[in-house]
């Protein structure tokens, strides 16, 4: 069967099993689209107003779907306008098959027109890329990238084709491509699972730090009953957050920079560390020469370049957490209690002492949840909405906290909840953003409408740059550079614009009354007006450990 390479593109990801695209057209990618024109029964195309909301979305997609998002963009500034959404998917293990129109080969290194490097460009945020030289290399490129893309620990690939390779034609061949998954662990001696066996058991005050690994592999379960078993208690970073039931007795939240205190004191105090599908982040650990100096760690993670990246670790085990979870299950059969332990990080435990009728990001956060059903997924933006909501929203579910974790990218959430709505059609979205992150995405306001995806969006605005607000108030002696944000713009009115409905709120009870309206079938948009001084805390001044925090 000979086909052309638009048609090959389209061959190739619909045995992949992609029916959702998301992209925008653009002179470079023509031929790819008047191939798509003919195919709208096999794909769904989402088009967005950016290229970046079209990575986004891919991204929040893939994040929920268990599947590769892929997306389409132009030459030129189409490819450069994805590299924001490529790197922070990069940063945060996301798989994602990013394919870019370039000008013909005929014109590749001649600076012509919408012509830019972006092979070059995105490489040190991609797990592999390519420059399509033959169609016959397409579909063999376009299934290999797509496995790369999800194999081992998960990330962004880029494919970059010249317009003259869609118009071209070849055999197309099926070919089937997969990429060996990473089985380092099967190497592991029975001498070092003994030694884990051991400390494990021996240990008197151990934690478990769980992160985005857990989601990656699907390892919910297995850290469950492990926790469970063992009596050992979880904190999460902002990526692990919703991999551990948040209301379950040992879960103890965000560790970290803005965890509380029960979880950064008992990581501080601990003697065993079982860190699983984490990478020690500088948000996460502090100042690491005082990270933790009495425990031993066991470092768990599929990738091995991530062991002692940060943190040096006594017991080094690279593999798939779920595979390691399971060994150490297999190989300790009895149940341990550790009551005194879990009875000590009570004690540590602060009152927060926010009168629960004070219009509060976490009472507002209480309504919502208390509100929306237990399988809602919660996306957001980036700065203090999103802490808000890593430290108060109640996660039951591995899959329910969407956010942009390593990048912290702002104008992220929008697209995301795009992404995560058309992957996810009989679950509930909610979106919550802040004034500042909105601003840099709204645009995308126009697919809620055009594609029927009824999302909940809740925006906290304190007519600030909140986060970068709080740093000059708390660090730099209150000098509020460029921050604070006076145009006093109507969002509901700005809603309006866009045919969603929306309202203004500033108290319980009038978001109470706002919740009630909510139907999980319409698009709806809630502001609430906080206290431009609202800070989040606690909150881990630069450079101290994580049991400096401040709290009040």
């Amino acid at each position: 069967m000979v086909l052309n390479g638009g048609k090959i593109i389209l061959k190739a990801l619909e045995e992949l099993g992609t029916k959702d695209i998301f992209g925008y057209p653009g002179g470079a990618v023509i031929p790819l689209y008047n191939e798509l024109f003919d195919q709208y029964d096999k794909f769904n195309h989402y088009r967005s107003s950016h290229e970046q909301g079209a990575v986004h979305a891919a991204d929040g997609y893939a994040r929920t779907t268990d599947k590769v998002g892929v997306c389409f963009a132009t030459s030129g500034p189409g490819a450069t306008n994805t590299i924001t959404g490529i790197a922070t998917a990069y940063m945060d293990s996301v798989p994602l098959l990013v394919i870019t129109g370039q000008v013909p080969s005929s014109y590749l290194g001649k600076d012509s027109f919408q012509e830019i490097d972006i092979t070059g460009i995105t490489m040190s945020i991609t797990k592999h890329n390519y420059l399509v030289e033959s169609v016959n290399d397409l579909e063999r490129i376009v299934k290999e990238a797509y496995s790369i893309a999800k194999s081992g620990r998960p990330g962004p690939v880029l494919i970059d084709i010249p317009k003259d390779i869609f118009t071209s034609a070849c055999e197309y061949k099926n070919i089937e491509i997969d990429i060996e998954e990473n089985n380092e662990f099967k190497t592991i001696s029975r001498t070092k699972m003994e030694e884990v066996v051991e400390l494990i058991k021996s240990s008197k005050r151990p934690m478990i730090y769980a992160g985005g690994g857990i989601k990656n592999s699907k390892a919910e379960k297995e850290l469950l009953e492990f926790s469970t078993r063992f009596d050992v208690p979880v904190v999460n970073t902002l990526m692990g957050l919703g991999a551990f039931p948040r209301n379950h007795k040992l879960s103890l939240g965000l560790v970290g920079m803005h965890g509380f205190p029960e979880a950064n004191i008992a990581i501080m105090k601990s003697d065993l560390i079982i860190a699983i599908g984490a990478r020690f982040s500088d948000r996460v650990i502090g100042n690491p020469k005082k990270f933790a100096e009495n425990a031993k760690i066991v470092h768990i993670d599929i990738d091995s370049t991530e062991l002692d990246k940060n943190i040096y670790s006594e017991i080094k085990l690279a593999g798939d957490a779920k595979t390691v979870l399971n060994e150490i299950l297999n190989d300790i059969k009895e149940d341990i209690n550790r009551s005194e332990w879990l009875n000590e990080i009570e004690s540590f435990k602060e009152n927060d002492n926010i009168d629960e009728n004070k219009f509060h990001p976490k009472n507002i956060l209480k309504v919502i949840n208390s509100k929306m059903p237990e399988d809602t997924i919660a996306v957001t933006d980036v700065g203090q909405h999103q802490m808000w909501v890593a430290q108060y929203f109640n996660f039951k579910y591995s899959d329910t906290f969407i956010t942009s974790g390593g990048l912290g990218t702002m104008g992220y959430g929008l697209g995301a909840a795009i992404g995560v709505k058309a992957g996810n059609k009989e679950r509930p979205v909610l979106l919550v953003t802040g004034d500042g992150s909105f601003r840099m995405n709204f645009n995308e306001l126009a697919l809620i409408k055009k594609y029927d995806l009824p999302i909940l969006i809740v925006l906290f605005n304190n007519n600030t740059l909140g986060m970068v607000r709080q740093w000059q108030k708390m660090f730099q002696g209150g000098r509020f550079a460029e921050t604070d944000v006076d145009d006093d713009l109507n969002f509901v009115k700005l809603l309006e614009v866009f045919n969603i409905k929306g309202e203004k709120v500033n108290s319980i009870k009038s978001l109470e009354k706002a919740m009630s309206n909510y139907k999980i079938d319409e698009p709806l948009f809630i502001e609430c007006d906080i206290d431009i001084d609202e800070d989040v805390l606690p909150i881990v001044p630069p450079g101290k450990s994580i049991n400096d925090f401040i709290l009040h």
